[in-house]
């Protein structure tokens, strides 16, 4: 279990200081999938990279089963937005180099890289490179990596959030795949996107700005295994559109404020 407690963090640079979270409080259960969302700006991926142990709060504290975080660990993996490969080797070396970084021997993690990179539908792409690939390819590849040190805490920053929207749709449904066949992992995704964070979740923490704050907490109401069908349905169009209404709300309410304080 995650749980974040009170957590703010104050930046300060050039002798100015800015908060960007302040008294931010949930719980992630074991093995559970929790989606971040909320306007830019309020503190979703400062606050995973402090889950991750990237960067210490100001105030507060998180643990992970009963654990404080104070650095970074192998319990935790992290997918980024932006693919973070190495370009100048192929696409076995990159799934295998969270594994080559921990002292494992090149033929078992390199076993173990391909047997995710078939996980996520790479097979027979281990040698190419990461110009040879899309961009969708190479978050899979991404998330191989991430998968082949068997985690426990999957952390995700965004990371269909460059891709096209037929690539995007595509990534999503091969992830809730990928996540039911591990599902003893427990999952942060951030997201600004409402349908993915209705078709993939558990929970949704819907997040507030200047600065950021938990405004609401909902448990998404699907059950599991979850079937590709389940975004035609008028249950998950009602879910989506009233996690939309309250995220616009709160930004019409932070405009009007803006507003009044001028």
């Amino acid at each position: 279990m995650i749980e974040v407690n009170g957590v703010s963090k104050v930046f300060t640079r050039n002798g100015a200081s800015f908060e960007a979270l302040h008294d931010v409080s949930f719980r992630v259960g074991t093995g559970k999938f929790t989606s971040i969302i909320g306007p830019s700006g309020c503190g979703k991926t400062t606050l995973l990279k402090m889950i991750a142990g990237l960067i210490k709060p100001t105030d507060g504290g998180i643990s992970i089963d009963g654990k404080e975080v104070a650095g970074s660990g192998p319990d935790r993996a992290f997918v980024f937005q932006n693919f973070v490969l190495l370009p100048w080797a192929d696409i076995i070396t990159n799934a295998a180099f969270g594994l080559e970084a921990r002292g494992m021997a090149k033929s078992p993690r390199q076993k173990i890289a391909r047997e995710q990179l078939e996980r996520v539908g790479l097979a027979g792409f281990e040698r190419h490179y990461p110009h040879e690939l899309s961009g969708g390819m190479q978050q899979r590849v991404g998330i191989a990596r991430a998968l082949a040190v068997n985690p426990d805490t999957l952390l995700m920053d965004e990371p269909f959030g460059s891709l096209d929207a037929i690539t995007r749709q595509v990534m999503q449904r091969d992830l809730l795949r990928i996540w039911q066949e591990t599902s003893d992992k427990t999952t942060v995704f951030v997201t600004h996107s409402m349908d993915e964070a209705a078709l993939l979740s558990d929970q949704v923490v819907i997040m507030n700005t200047r600065p950021g704050r938990v405004a609401q907490t909902i448990d998404v109401p699907f059950a599991r295994p979850r079937k590709d069908a389940l975004s035609d349905s008028a249950e998950y169009r009602d879910f989506t559109a009233d996690l939309w209404h309250q995220l616009e709300r709160m930004q019409r309410e932070d405009m009007a404020r803006e507003t009044t304080v001028d």
